[in-house]
């Protein structure tokens, strides 16, 4: 059960730290949306960075809730059109 937590840890970050770098802001930022998509952005960095660190504290149950809420940011994002994303793969959803 461990190797399936640190596998499936390892496997949100990755999922997590891709997925900020393919999003691309779709609104202009000055626009409400625009202000929007930077608190979506900052979430889900804030929740990788988190993750970061819980992970090297060994906590990774919380690590792993970290990452997931932090995709969970870029996901919801990407599904209300504040970032331009990536249509084919693994990163969001469709």
């Amino acid at each position: 059960m461990a190797a399936e937590l640190a596998e499936k840890t390892e496997r949100y970050e990755r999922l997590l730290a891709e997925a900020l770098d393919a999003a691309e802001v779709a609104p202009p930022a000055e626009t409400p949306l625009g202000e929007a998509a930077a608190e979506f952005e900052e979430m889900a960095q804030s929740y990788l960075d988190d993750g970061r660190h819980f992970k090297a504290e060994g906590d990774l149950v919380n690590a792993l809730a970290s990452f997931s809420y932090g995709h969970g940011w870029m996901d919801a994002g990407a599904r209300i059109g504040v970032f331009d994303v990536p249509t084919e793969g693994h990163l969001f959803t469709q």
